[in-house]
């Protein structure tokens, strides 16, 4: 824990700079110095990542779910709507001196422009001889003397330069932080509209070189990280029911992170995943968020709901290949983490396998252990652009189908979302994953 101390004070400096800088250029360049508009908008700053921390720690500190459900909404997609808000006003940045510029050389291109006319030459007339007296000048009644008409004209053009320039500084705030936010909430309510409206299913063909023939075609639905919780609750799950089903798959595959909760709070969510119809059934690893939320609760829970779960375990399916699933690596700190010796080690290498593995990263364990194919989610596919960059860096696979040595992975981007229920970049999916066999 206390080594944690200074990562936390390091993430919490970084937030304070970052939401200090959206004051600066989305509240205090555009607004009046104690105005109505700068209050409002310093508390609606102050406010809502305050939202965003209530969001993140009440679920670890199992406050009330109706608590959850009320900080979530605003808490969780204040943090997508910064993230584009900040992102927006950096290129901002670039575009400000190029319209400080442009609108400085229309303010002088519509300045007057002074014509000199020409007189006649005057006449060459002797001037009398005269002896220069001295006269003061003043205004009437003893008034102080008037400045010269040349030194009034350049004092108030200079006044008037000065006000363009504020006026020019606060048009061009306005400007770019209006476009920033504009950006910023088309983004996040375009991704947030993607992930309500639910997962669109991908197909993709697998060949597997040990796949009998009679196992052609074989079709498996791979949803993962589902994520039900305060925002993503039963018609989540029942849009995720539907779309599977629509598919008439052979196998279902539901691999990690299905829930940010514990049964007591979301176990009405989940009910509607006992409808999944699939002709050899349905099937369940964990992932690193049941580890959070109470796994063996979670294990029991989806037994009732009429899928199996593996747990370091392997089994027959008629159609002719072994199906194994493992533990999360997340279960390592409760003893249960993955065991591929229990769940591989005395197999028929002769047979095709297919494992369950919520983590791409075990990948290698796949591959030592001659699986054929691994199944995977985990990733979301970086959930929010850019986050795959950093997914990228964590994970051997971000999405799709790759291969190691002899062994392919196939990493879903899930169909959920965590935190902010947005997802720009990385569309959710359910896969239709379809079995080739080389002998066909």
């Amino acid at each position: 824990m206390i080594a944690f101390l200074p990562f936390l004070a390091v993430v919490l400096a970084l937030l304070g700079a970052v939401h200090w800088y959206v004051w600066r250029r989305l509240v205090r360049d555009v607004t009046a110095p104690g105005g109505a508009a700068r209050r409002a908008g310093t508390a609606v700053v102050v406010a809502l990542p305050l939202f965003s921390v209530a969001a993140l720690a009440s679920g670890r500190a199992d406050a009330p779910f109706w608590f959850q459900r009320a900080v979530a909404w605003p808490g969780f997609l204040w943090l997508a709507l910064l993230l584009y808000v900040v992102l927006a006003l950096l290129v901002g940045e670039a575009v400000r001196p190029v319209l400080h510029r442009v609108l400085a050389r229309r303010a002088a291109a519509a300045e007057p422009v002074a014509v000199a006319v020409s007189a006649p030459a005057p006449v060459s007339v002797p001037a009398p001889v005269s002896v220069p007296v001295s006269v003061p000048v003043s205004g009437p009644e003893g008034e102080p003397e008037k400045e010269p008409e040349g030194a009034v004209g350049a004092a108030v053009e200079a006044g008037s330069e000065a006000g363009a320039g504020v006026s020019r500084r606060l048009f061009v705030s306005r400007v770019v932080g209006g476009a920033a936010v504009a950006v910023a909430a088309g983004t996040v309510a375009n991704g947030a509209y993607g992930v309500l409206r639910g997962p669109r299913v991908k197909r993709v063909t697998v060949p597997l070189a040990k796949l009998p023939r009679a196992a052609h075609g074989y079709r498996i639905a791979v949803v993962s990280d589902i994520h039900l919780g305060p925002i993503l609750g039963r018609a989540h799950s029942q849009r995720i029911v539907d779309a599977i089903n629509a598919t008439q798959p052979d196998l279902i595959a539901v691999v990690g992170d299905l829930v940010d909760g514990t049964v007591e709070n979301l176990g009405p969510a989940a009910e509607p995943l006992a409808g999944l119809r699939a002709r050899h059934g349905s099937f369940f690893v964990t992932g690193n968020h049941e580890y959070f939320s109470g796994a063996d609760a979670w294990v029991d829970h989806v037994r009732e709901l009429g899928m199996r779960p593996l747990r370091n375990e392997r089994l027959e399916i008629a159609a002719g290949f072994d199906l194994a699933g493992v533990d999360d690596v997340a279960g390592e700190s409760e003893g249960q983490g993955p065991d591929f010796v229990r769940a591989l080690g005395d197999r028929d290498r002769s047979r095709a396998a297919v494992l369950l593995a919520h983590q791409p990263v075990v990948i290698d364990d796949a591959v030592r252990h001659g699986v054929d194919l691994q199944l995977s989610g985990h990733t979301h596919g970086g959930q929010l652009w850019p986050g795959n960059l950093l997914a990228g860096l964590a994970n051997p696979t971000v999405a799709g189908l790759e291969r190691y040595g002899d062994t392919q992975l196939y990493v879903s981007r899930g169909a959920g979302a965590w935190g902010p229920p947005v997802r720009v970049g990385a569309p959710s999916d359910i896969t239709l994953v379809q079995l080739a066999s080389k002998q066909a």
